[in-house]
């Protein structure tokens, strides 16, 4: 049989086809009941009817995987990256008090391999299912004259949904509330250009090599994938804030909560100050990762830039009520998340203070 035109050009539309007519079945567990028709249409339908919000606010968010997809073309290991993009996109909107909805996918290769796609997606529904989010629809892209062999390039949407009244904006956060952390499992999904320059370009180091001080190779640091804080989130805003709305702090415990992605302590936790407060971090209440000792040293970077860049093994950072610090604590340790101390907020003007251990 002749080969079709497009697909010697590089774009085939049969293997595509045939790799989408299977996903259904599979991403059963990645659906909603507020999910109309199925995946693959034109696009995706959501019946937000059947809401149990009063005043429902949607929520949204975009984001891709960055140069950590360089690790994942190197090591041929796909699914945590389906896990990545997902997960940073919840995280995101969860910092609001936002319960994810749904999510769309954009898949942009030079040539569709059905093992990649298949390890991409399961990474994607498993990360929708956990948190009880809807894969809705997305976009396989076949652009030969785009991507060099074997790369490719992932983006993702979410939409969520608030409670109008219960949005989080972290305006009442006042001097004295304390700084809780949410432990990381690795970067997540930034800094790893200058990780990947450090460790790789300067240090000459590989994927197999071990990580000081860690039970692991820096193939699996590298790759674990983000930390999807949602189901632990989702509860603890619901047992703490029980206010009638987060403009006020009586009835609240949970003032504001920053997503620690590109841009470190210093870049995230301002989003959500008030002018006149500052958030000074104790890096010293806890022990980063190996891996960001590994390259911090092996990358000659400063200090003020590892936390500038790096989540230094905090992905979350919840500004609470002093008086209620100890119950959220216990909660999060009850619930798997081994979180802790990191500082406090004090009089300032809207920025992050690293206090040194010295």
């Amino acid at each position: 049989m002749k080969t079709k035109a497009y697909a010697a050009a590089g774009v085939n539309i049969a293997l595509a086809d045939r790799m989408k007519g299977g996903l259904k079945e599979s991403l059963k567990s990645a659906s909603r009941p507020e999910v109309l028709g199925a995946v693959g249409g034109f696009g995706g339908l959501f019946d937000l009817s059947k809401s149990k919000y009063k005043e429902p606010v949607l929520v949204s968010s975009i984001d891709g995987v960055g140069t950590k997809l360089k690790i994942a073309f190197e090591s041929g290991k796909h699914k945590s990256v389906g896990m990545d993009i997902v997960n940073h996109c919840i995280d995101d909107i969860s910092v609001i008090g936002a319960e994810p909805l749904f999510f769309l996918d954009y898949l942009g290769l030079g040539k569709l391999e059905p093992k990649v796609f298949k390890q991409i997606l399961a990474g994607i529904s498993e990360a929708c299912a956990a948190t009880n989010c809807a894969l809705i629809g997305g976009e396989t892209a076949q652009l030969p004259d785009m991507y060099s062999e074997g790369e490719y390039d992932i983006a993702g949407v979410i939409v969520g949904i608030a409670e109008k009244r219960k949005m989080l904006s972290g305006q009442t956060i006042r001097s004295g509330d304390v700084a809780i952390g949410l432990p990381s499992n690795g970067l997540h999904t930034n800094g790893y250009t200058l990780a990947r320059k450090a460790l790789f370009e300067k240090a000459k180091l590989t994927l197999k090599d071990k990580v000081p001080g860690a039970r692991q190779s820096i193939e699996k640091a590298l790759m674990a994938p983000h930390t999807n804080y949602a189901p632990l989130l989702q509860p603890l805003l619901a047992k703490f804030n029980k206010g009638t709305s987060s403009k006020v702090r009586k009835g609240n415990a949970v003032f504001g909560i920053a997503h620690i992605t590109g841009g470190g302590f210093t870049g995230n936790i301002p989003r959500i100050l008030p002018d006149k407060i500052d958030v000074e971090i104790d890096t010293g209440s806890w022990k980063p990762l190996p891996i960001f000792k590994l390259i911090q040293e092996k990358g000659g970077i400063e200090f003020d830039e590892m936390y500038e860049v790096f989540n230094m093994g905090i992905g979350m950072t919840l500004l609470v009520d002093p008086k209620q610090a100890d119950a959220v604590l216990k909660f999060c340790h009850e619930n798997g998340c081994a979180a802790l101390r990191v500082g406090q907020a004090v009089k300032g003007s809207g920025k992050t203070i690293l206090l040194e251990n010295d």
